[in-house]
């Protein structure tokens, strides 16, 4: 199979989720008297020696649009070229539960780009059928009413809680062969900055006083989440794996004061401290709830993290929060053949690179950044994995019309990134 190292597809023929309805539950107010996060029912034990393979990904497909509504006129129909070049990846690879990143948020795109695209053939390739999929609202675009970038004005993308043109560009969704448990699924849109403990709060250089750049009434509405972070139980078999799932803001697009660089080292942050027992007492969700992942839970975090652990523009450390968490499986990171070659002929940056090119996952401007691996499939430990790849195809191989070498961009700048785990 050219352009995939390993493959594997499990699909499970289920009913498919009302995104419409789903999407409605979720503008409901919080709730107040919250119930304990770590309430969650017992899991219950397969039969002795049943095992499968499930196959996990993300997938930054530069979904986005520059207006509202533009993505559902380009998904309405089965003609989109882009869209058509991202859903035949994802048939390439043919995952069992998908992220994908700068998905504009529109529910109804969300079954457009099923039917139209997921579901039917492109190339000869397998369609992808995906019975489930969750999507939420995303911080991008909602105005916060505030001066957020300090220019002396107040609106526009840069002052809204996650940058963005319109409400929802850029956002996510994500697609899955197994049951969704939607009513103990988690989400952190609302979380504040400010509540996060040793929380890296911009500061103003022009100032004496620290962590200053944003005025105490903008940290009372200032939110951690670009987009959002979703804690989605995925329901496979008799057992539950907790997709956990983000994009953190790209650590570029500011000033000294570095308010992008610290709010993606804190984005990041805060899924290492979620996962980890003794450490996220402090969090609460969107409905109210407090707390962080019961522990001994099964997880895989996922998402467009904007972060190498060695090179490009984020906070020195950030990556490392969740690659040396202890609860973190970093064994067989995912690889390519293509990510090497296209170092190699691109140089520029890539040439002064400390990170090995092969976990490459993004495909940048060669004067700076260079390419980076800033996409991440992160098993906990009690998940063996027996499989993991890049989609980065060398340019010998047919697929690479899919992919293609900066600044020939026919699908996305990012490279979609997957990792096989054996179920018990």
């Amino acid at each position: 199979m050219t352009g995939i190292a390993r493959f594997a597809c499990s699909e499970v023929p289920m009913r498919r989720t009302s995104l419409l309805a789903l999407a409605a539950s979720l503008l409901v107010a919080p709730a107040l008297g919250a119930v304990a996060a770590d309430a969650d029912p017992p899991e219950e034990d397969g039969a002795p020696g049943q095992e499968r393979t499930v196959r996990f990904s993300t997938f930054n497909a530069s979904l986005n649009r520059n207006a509202a509504g533009q993505l559902f006129a380009d998904l309405s129909t089965p003609n989109n070229q882009q869209a058509r070049n991202v859903a035949e990846t994802i048939q390439r690879v043919q995952p069992d539960v998908l992220l994908i990143n700068e998905f504009d948020y529109d529910p109804a795109a969300v079954d457009l780009f099923r039917d139209n695209y997921l579901e039917v053939s492109q190339n000869g390739a397998a369609p992808a059928t995906y019975p489930y999929a969750f999507v939420a609202p995303s911080n991008t675009g909602i105005p916060s009413g505030f001066d957020l970038n300090n220019n002396g004005t107040v609106g526009g993308g840069d002052d809204a809680f996650g940058f963005g043109a319109f409400p929802g560009q850029f956002g996510m969704v994500v697609y899955s062969k197994y049951p969704i448990d939607t009513a103990r699924a988690r989400t952190f849109q609302h979380f504040l900055w400010k509540d996060l403990p040793g929380a890296m709060l911009p500061d103003d250089p022009a100032t004496a006083a620290p962590a200053d750049w944003y005025s105490p009434e903008e940290l009372d509405v200032v939110r951690l989440s670009s987009k959002s972070h979703w804690d989605l139980p995925i329901r496979i078999g008799k057992r539950t794996v907790h997709f956990l799932v983000a994009h953190p803001t790209p650590p570029v697009f500011d000033g000294p004061e570095d308010r992008n660089g610290t709010r993606n080292f804190d984005e990041i942050g805060f899924w290492a401290d979620y996962v980890r027992p003794g450490r996220g007492g402090y969090i609460y969700d969107d409905a109210g709830r407090r707390g962080g992942l019961k522990p001994g839970s099964q997880f895989v975090i996922a998402g467009d993290m904007n972060s190498d652990p060695y090179d490009g523009d984020s906070v020195p450390g950030a990556a490392q929060q969740l690659l040396d968490s202890p609860r973190v499986n970093t064994t067989h990171p995912p690889t390519s053949e293509g990510g090497p070659e296209a170092a190699v002929l691109q140089g520029g940056a890539n040439a002064t690179h400390r990170s090995d090119p092969a976990y490459d996952t993004a495909d940048f401007a060669d004067n700076t950044p260079g390419n980076l691996r800033a996409d991440y499939v992160l098993p906990s430990k009690g998940l063996r994995i027996t499989g993991s790849g890049v989609f980065w195809p060398v340019r010998s191989d047919p697929l690479f019309r899919l992919t293609g070498n900066y600044p020939f961009v026919p699908t996305s700048d990012h490279r979609q990134v997957w990792v096989d785990v054996r179920m018990p």
